[in-house]
């Protein structure tokens, strides 16, 4: 729901502070008490995280045929879920906070409209609108050749687990022959000069990713290597096509403090 572990604890730990403060013998339902109170919670996580404006619903337009949305197929359900990782975050980062709830709890959880509509302040036919709008875009961001985020996202995380593994191979697999990368004098300090030239290079130098964390950075796949529970260092990448055309590496802690920045483990 957060594509943050720290921001997932933090909504848990709030849910069961509101149960504690609650009369629990009084729920009926104790299971759909919880998500109703978690999703409430991350919603407005989400909400506050960045402003974006809805789109309103339109009361009186049709919805879509049963044949034309994909998402009413379990089996397809299934499959807009099964990347978990930096490319799924990425296109959940497209949605709207509602747009999102709706669309993780039912097309993810199986949670009704039903029970999502009050969690996101809709009427049911509203919150099934919210859950299809969601699911065309995630669609529509998976075949659009001009959309090449989650393409990048999924360059990024082959990045970092050819850094994990110490594959060189790999690495320059997905780096440009003609890759740049290029350093802060704030992170110049962890040992890499101001600019690579190459992918043999940066490849070398991507060793000391092996022990960092994928995030999103303006909603965009990126890499963060976390030092005492703080952002030390932001990978920012460029892509093109089939490979990793650039990497900017940001140190300076007034800039780091600066960037939309959502750190995803």
């Amino acid at each position: 729901m957060l594509g943050s572990s720290g921001e997932a604890d933090d909504a848990v730990q709030e849910a069961w502070i509101r149960l504690s403060r609650s009369d629990a013998a009084a729920i009926d339902n104790l299971g759909g008490w919880l998500t109703t109170v978690t999703s409430r919670v991350c919603l407005n996580v989400l909400q506050s995280r960045r402003s974006r404006p809805e789109v309103p619903l339109d009361p009186d337009a049709p919805e879509p045929a049963a044949s034309d949305a994909a998402g009413d197929d379990p089996e397809h359900e299934a499959l807009l879920a099964d990347s978990i990782g930096l490319a799924l975050l990425v296109v959940l980062d497209t949605l709207s906070p509602a747009e999102r709830v709706a669309f993780v709890l039912h097309d993810m959880f199986g949670v009704s409209f039903d029970e999502i509509g009050p969690i996101v302040g809709r009427s049911t036919p509203a919150a099934r609108k919210l859950a299809s709008r969601a699911r065309r875009r995630v669609r529509q961001e998976d075949q659009d050749p001009e959309t090449n985020r989650l393409q990048q996202a999924k360059l990024v995380d082959a990045f970092l687990a050819a850094a994990r593994d110490g594959d060189f191979e790999r690495l320059l697999g997905v780096l440009d022959p003609e890759i740049v990368l290029t350093a802060d004098p704030v992170a110049a300090q962890i040992g890499v000069a101001p600019e690579l030239r190459g992918a043999t290079a940066v490849a070398e130098f991507s060793r000391y990713a092996r022990g960092a964390t994928p995030a999103l950075l303006d909603g965009a796949a990126a890499v963060v290597w976390i030092v005492g529970g703080r952002p030390r260092v932001v990978y920012r990448f460029a892509t093109s096509g089939d490979h990793i055309t650039a990497i900017e590496l940001i140190g300076d802690p007034e800039r780091v403090a600066e960037l939309d920045l959502v750190i995803s483990r």
